[in-house]
């Protein structure tokens, strides 16, 4: 299902519909409907952050690898692949979707990993698996993102000034820096919107049935 998603589909597809298997008229095709601005809200921005018109200095292909990247870490399997998927379809060849998966199976762990500024939260600093993606095979700019994206998921205490300079000395700007952690953020509630919805539709009514009636 999800291998047949794309941003240019007419009529347009619902991103998290498709992946979590959500069809026309079903009882969470109706709850998500009586959310309707969340809804779109959610498909507008993953629109605009992994299928620019522009891309400011970040290519859709970048786009692409850091959201298969960030989603193979959390571990939800179905939108890991289809943006697997629309790696592969976006014509850079199989190299680059081979070596997220490589970076995906080393870079997994727990966390949350770093420290909290000195005082009574330092009882819960907690060292972690610090995440050196290699540039031989992507290069210096896209390794660089990766990094960063999984300092994010997993050192989020640690994320400081030292950590975007790092980012700009491989050509990053400030522009492309601040759209790449708004990616990592998005990517981060789709994941757990996605999870949500897809134990809501194990546990809901069978297909072809509705919602139970209010006994109230």
């Amino acid at each position: 299902m999800t291998e047949g998603f794309s941003f240019e589909s007419d009529p347009p597809q619902d991103l998290i519909d498709s992946v979590v298997g959500i069809g026309a008229g079903s009882w969470l095709d109706t709850l998500r409907r009586g959310r309707s601005v969340l809804r779109d809200n959610a498909q507008q921005s993953a629109a605009l952050l992994l299928h620019p018109e522009r891309d400011e200095g970040f290519s859709r292909t970048e786009r692409l690898a850091v959201a298969s990247f960030v989603a193979g870490l959390h571990g939800e399997q179905d939108i890991y692949r289809l943006y697997l998927n629309l790696l592969e379809r976006s014509g850079d060849g199989d190299a680059l979707p081979a070596a997220i998966r490589q970076f995906v199976r080393d870079g997994r762990t727990r966390g949350p990993y770093g420290a909290y500024p000195q005082g009574t939260l330092s009882t819960e600093d907690l060292n972690g698996l610090v995440f050196d993606v290699s540039a031989a095979e992507i290069g210096t700019r896209l390794s660089a993102a990766l990094k960063h994206a999984h300092l994010l998921v997993y050192h989020p205490r640690d994320a400081s000034a030292g950590a975007l300079e790092a980012l700009q000395e491989t050509g990053w700007s400030e522009t492309a820096i601040v759209t790449l952690s708004q990616l990592v953020s998005f990517l981060t509630f789709q994941v757990r919107i996605i999870h949500g919805l897809t134990v809501l539709r194990h546990a809901g009514p069978a297909v072809g049935q509705g919602l139970p009636e209010s006994t109230s």
